[in-house]
């Protein structure tokens, strides 16, 4: 499933050559000048005493020792494909090329992947194998790489570029995360992500707790996201409408969460009112949400079409809904 022994290299003159294109992606001039390969030293240097995400669970991961996330030296892989279902600005007309890798930093008790996230499916890989995932993707056409759940394989995402970037590897790098991510992590990811898409799940210290025994989490968050927004800006697309470089938004709406979602709402806006967010509408009580209520029950259409209009009474100028309302809107319009 994973493993693909491309052989061809590229010659260095043929990485400069792709630099001078402007929407290629940032890690190809950090590969030229070396800071590629200081960054994933630093990065793998953490993992030895791991500090990568807000858990800070200190383990010796390069040895095998395993903590919350429950991955030792080498990342593990779900599966892989040219994706659908992901934002319109990331499918454009040949998908997005999705890594899903396995395990999490934050755990949330209504996962709706929790065969990857809590279970582990998935097959491990090194770093010469996910290069190759990363260049097959690319033969297939998609739009960008697009890393799901990488707030803890950072390291071995930055030490697969090196040989992804031998074998061609032009396209921006996508970062889909939790929003669970450390800053300083975040800040050696400058200039190696282009797109950062991370969630924004809960504003509440209680919410976090119950839900992902994670009651930093909004503290960490909205950091995270100030730290990514800082670094890329507000998202910027090219003339076919698709995403080059930037920052988007996920907030999914929640039975009974509404004051959280327009706390969230209002966070976004202070930090850009050209903020792109997609208000996701597709709860549903998978995994163990039934023991914790009031999401144990789907959303109902009106708590989604009330999130909306909290967003657009927050200020945000860019929203992007994949629900019942935003197609029902789309067919008022037609």
């Amino acid at each position: 499933m994973i493993i693909c022994n491309g052989k061809p290299h590229y010659h260095f003159c043929r990485v400069r050559e792709m630099t001078k294109n402007k929407k290629s992606a940032g890690y190809l001039a950090l590969y030229q000048s070396g800071e590629l390969t200081k960054r994933i030293d630093q990065l793998t240097t953490i993992i030895a005493e791991c500090t990568l995400c807000p858990r800070s669970c200190k383990v010796n991961r390069i040895d095998g020792e395993k903590g919350f996330c429950r991955t030792g030296k080498n990342a593990v892989v779900a599966s892989y494909c040219a994706h659908f279902g992901e934002e319109s600005c990331l499918v454009g007309a040949s998908g997005s090329g999705t890594i899903f890798f396995s395990n999490c930093n934050l755990g949330c008790v209504f996962c709706q992947n929790f065969s990857i996230s809590h279970q582990g499916e998935g097959i491990e890989v090194d770093s010469g194998q996910l290069a190759a995932i990363m260049v097959s993707l690319q033969k297939q056409g998609c739009h960008n790489i697009n890393l799901v759940t990488p707030s803890h394989v950072v390291p071995q995402i930055a030490a697969a570029l090196p040989a992804a970037i031998e074998k061609g590897l032009t396209l921006p790098l996508v970062y889909n995360s939790s929003g669970y991510d450390s800053v300083a992590t975040l800040r050696l990811l400058a200039g190696i992500v282009d797109i950062y898409m991370p969630d924004f799940k809960f504003w509440s210290s209680a919410s976090a707790k119950r839900f992902a025994n994670a009651p930093d989490y909004p503290d960490k968050a909205g950091k995270a996201i100030s730290e990514m927004h800082r670094q890329v800006g507000d998202l910027q697309t090219d003339a076919n409408g698709i995403a080059v470089k930037g920052l988007l938004v996920r907030h999914l709406v929640m039975p009974g969460g509404l004051a959280e979602t327009e706390e969230i709402m209002r966070f976004l806006a202070a930090l850009s009112e050209q903020t792109h967010v997609n208000v996701m509408e597709q709860y549903r009580p998978l995994y163990k949400a039934a023991k914790f209520p009031p999401i144990d029950k789907p959303l109902s259409h009106e708590e989604y079409q009330k999130a909306v209009s909290l967003a657009e009474q927050a200020g945000l100028k860019r929203l992007e809904q994949n629900g019942l309302l935003y197609l029902l809107r789309k067919m008022m319009h037609q």
